[in-house]
Parts: C-alpha cells; structure tokens; sequence
C-alpha cells in the first residue's frame, strides 16, 4: 500500500523519494494501458532498447530529451539520420549516448518506414499480443519472456530490427498493454482491448 492508500504493483510501490510520483504515474498512467498509434509504439520501443541494461527510472527521468532528440520518434525523421545525426546524438548529455542503441534506433526507424505507415507497425506489432489471461497473484508469476515475445523478436529482426530481443519484446507487450502484467490486487483497473 502505497501513501494514497492504493495497492500497486511492487515495483511501482517504492518509497516516496525524488523520482516516486513520475515512477508511480508512469504505473498508473501508462504502463498496461493498451497503445496503438504507431509513432508512440515506435516510442516506446526505442525507450526500451535504451533500457536494455538499465533502469527503466534512469530512462524516464531522461524521456523528454529523447523526445527532443529524436523529433518527438517521427518515423520518418529518426528513418532520414544521417552520421551528422549520429554525432549530435552522441554528443547530447540529457540521454542514454550508446552508440548500438543510437544506430539500432535509426535502423529501427528505416524498417518501421518500410512497412509503409506507423498504424502498419501498430499492426504488426499487435498481430503478437496473447490472448487476454487473468492477472498475476505476484510479480514471482510474471515471465521475462513468452512464446509471443519470442516470436514477435524473431519477426522483428527478419524485417530488420535491432535491439529487440525476446525479453525486449516482452517489455514492449507490457508496457502497452498487449499483456496485463499489473498484480491481481493493483488497483488499477483492467483494461479493455
């Protein structure tokens, strides 16, 4: 039980300190909620290769400069980066400056831009999600990876993603909503698909 007397997924319910509200409204707010516009998947999906070895707070506190510097995720802006791009990127202090995960993004772009739209991406992307399962009793129940994840990671990287591997994927289905991983007690309501 957290300070508002709600209960919450225990990663979420952490002690109030600097980073408390973002952390719990990114739960509330965002995580589970079911996202298809493309661009916005397209933004998560580059948040979480950026996480891939960090902390997901260390990528939050930094999500409006990868915003500012990736032109808000426009497909086909971060599709057109050229290596000057590249060295603006590398240079900028306010994100994540790993240069697999910089490059992975544009190429990212590129293969998201050649499925034609970012509503195809959402498409694709969705063409994964499981069928609806009841809602974990704890966080013990929950997989870092599934037969979906996998698959969705193996589809991606035929069509030329990077940095998508299956617990990636997974992390993706989480966080918008093709999954319902929020604890059986969360309160935040189920979502409907």
């Amino acid at each position: 039980m957290s300070d508002d007397e709600r209960v919450r997924c225990g990663w979420a319910a952490t002690r109030p300190g600097p980073d408390f509200e973002m952390y719990r409204d990114y739960h509330d707010q965002e995580w589970g909620r079911p996202l298809r516009d493309g661009v916005a998947l397209f933004e998560r999906m580059s948040l979480e290769a950026f996480q891939s070895g960090l902390s997901w707070l260390i990528i939050l506190r930094k999500r409006e400069n990868f915003r500012r510097a990736f032109a808000g995720f426009d497909i086909e802006t971060v599709a057109g980066y050229t290596e000057a791009d590249v060295a603006r990127l590398m240079a900028d202090q306010g994100i994540v400056r790993n240069r697999a995960k910089i490059d992975a993004t544009i190429a990212n772009a590129r293969a998201a831009a050649d499925l034609g739209s970012a509503e195809d991406l959402s498409k694709l992307l969705w063409s994964f999600a499981p069928s609806p399962r009841p809602r974990p009793t704890d966080a013990s129940e929950i997989p870092s990876a599934t037969d979906e994840s996998r698959a969705m990671a193996r589809e991606l990287k035929r069509r030329g993603f990077r940095f998508v591997g299956p617990t990636t994927a997974y992390a993706l289905m989480q966080a918008t909503g093709m999954v319902d991983d929020h604890v059986r007690d969360c309160w935040v309501p189920a979502a409907t698909l």
